[in-house]
Order: structure tokens, then sequence, then C-alpha cells
């Protein structure tokens, strides 16, 4: 019997979660498994991943073979360095202690990577925001300026109006105001000769 660690897929659609499970090569994707070993949720970013480390080196060490996402998953949570370093304490290159010391300083090593990740990520979200307030702010602040613009040059259109009115008003009323300057002028000369 050929047994295989691989993903089973659940989850709605397009929203996938898989179990990771060893099972038998001629069982369906979804079907019988042997034992389920942990899951992994893509759609998150980074994308969560909770295994059982032991469980999965003591089937690599049986003879399971992992499909190529499965492998790439092992990798990075560190089961296929865990089954290398148990392979040297098993030719006695060190000890189960070294072994165990050498792995925590990866596993440390690995961790902070990951949240360097979480934290890059983050930041770029904020900055993202930022810049979208700032973009928004722009935008506003443009509208309000046109806003004012086209409020200033309504106003300076009605002055200009009425101050074209008004010239045209004193325009009319200059000459019936000569006309009346000269009627009085008239009847003072004729007040004159009449003195006389």
């Amino acid at each position: 019997m050929s047994v295989k660690i691989r993903l089973q897929r659940h989850g709605k659609k397009g929203k996938p979660f898989f179990h990771i499970v060893v099972a038998d090569a001629r069982a369906r994707r979804d079907g019988k498994f042997i034992e389920k070993i942990g899951t992994y949720n893509p759609i998150t970013n980074p994308a969560i991943i909770e295994l059982n480390v032991d469980s999965a080196v003591k089937w690599l060490n049986n003879g399971a073979q992992p499909t190529d996402t499965a492998r790439a998953i092992l990798s990075y949570k560190g089961v296929l360095y865990k089954k290398h370093l148990l392979g040297g304490v098993a030719k006695g290159a060190f000890d189960e202690a070294e072994a165990e010391k050498r792995f925590n300083s990866w596993l440390e090593e690995k961790e902070k990577q990951v949240l360097g990740k979480k934290d890059g990520l983050s930041k770029a979200k904020e900055d993202a925001k930022k810049a979208a307030l700032e973009a928004e702010a722009k935008v506003n602040q443009a509208r309000l300026d046109a806003a004012a613009k086209l409020e200033a040059d309504a106003k300076a259109e009605a002055e200009a109006k009425l101050a074209e009115e008004k010239a045209a008003e004193e325009a009319a009323n200059a000459p019936v105001a000569e006309e009346n300057a000269e009627e009085p002028a008239a009847e003072a000369e004729g007040a004159e000769e009449a003195q006389a």
C-alpha cells in the first residue's frame, strides 16, 4: 500500500481550506484517510498552517510520500529539517539534545521572518491607507478651491455688471444734470439784468 501525505480540500467555493492528511494513494482526494496531521488556510496572508511536526516526521520515516504542495508546506514548517536532523542523530553525528537545540533555533528564526512579513504587510496597508487619505484630502481641497474660485468669479461678474449699470445710469443722468445746471445759470443772468 502506497501512503501519501496530501491535502484534502474543504471550505466553500472560492474560499478553500485544506486538511493535511496521510492517506492511501488509491483513495479519493476528499475520501478516506489514515490520519489528519494538520490544517492549511491559504486565504490569509501569510497563510495559516497548523501541523503536528512529530507525527509528520514519523510518517515520513515510515515511507509516506508527500505531494508537491504538501512537501512545500512540510518544508515551510520545518518537518523536513527535523527529519534531516534525526537522520544525523541516527548516524551518530550529534546527540538528540543538539538536534532539538538546532531545530528550536531554526523555528525561532522562522518565527522572526513570519513576524517581519506580518509587520511589513501591516505597514504597507497603513501606508496605502495614509496615501489614500492624502489623495482624498487633495481632491477635496481642489474641489473647495474650484468652488471658491467659481464663487469669486460670479461675485466679480456681478460687481462688474452692477458697475456697468451704475455707469450707464450716470451717463443717462449726466445730460439731464447739465441742462438743469444751465437753467439756473440763465435764471441768475436774468435776475441780474432785472436789477440793473
